[in-house]
């Protein structure tokens, strides 16, 4: 507060700033059964309302985080990841994919390896025996 020159207390001009990108807001499982565990207590008669306007809240909040609690998912508190939740047949075939690349390129590795020694060896006058790789059908 400050004081103008007539004598009169003027209020500081609230912050009505608007930033640029707005930030969602994430609560802690802490503060959701703290939340719960408020209005659980209360009974009387437009308290919940009042509970929603001090904290700044939504009743669907409150549907959500209490289902949370219902089935005892104690992750489920936390904040959620938006976005598709990606399937798990989806992430094992990427996982297989992932694993049939590596192998592809070991055995590349391995091939060369194989071809240098032959290479070697046959510098150095060993008789080496051609054989073909099982391959499983």
């Amino acid at each position: 507060m400050s004081q103008e020159p007539n004598g009169k207390v003027s209020e500081p001009m609230p912050n009505t700033e608007v930033v640029a990108k707005a930030k969602r807001r994430q609560y802690t499982a802490e503060y959701k059964l703290r939340i719960l565990r408020e209005l659980d207590g209360r009974q009387g008669e437009g308290e919940t309302g009042a509970l929603l306007r001090r904290e700044g809240l939504y009743s669907s909040h409150l549907t959500n985080w209490r289902h949370q609690r219902e089935r005892g998912e104690l992750d489920g508190l936390a904040p959620q990841k938006r976005g598709p939740k990606p399937e798990p047949q989806a992430m094992e075939l990427a996982r297989l994919g992932r694993e049939n690349e590596r192998l592809r390129e070991r055995l590349r590795q391995v091939e060369l390896i194989i071809d240098v020694q032959k290479k070697v060896a046959q510098m150095l006058g060993v008789l080496v025996e051609e054989t073909k790789p099982d391959v499983p059908s």
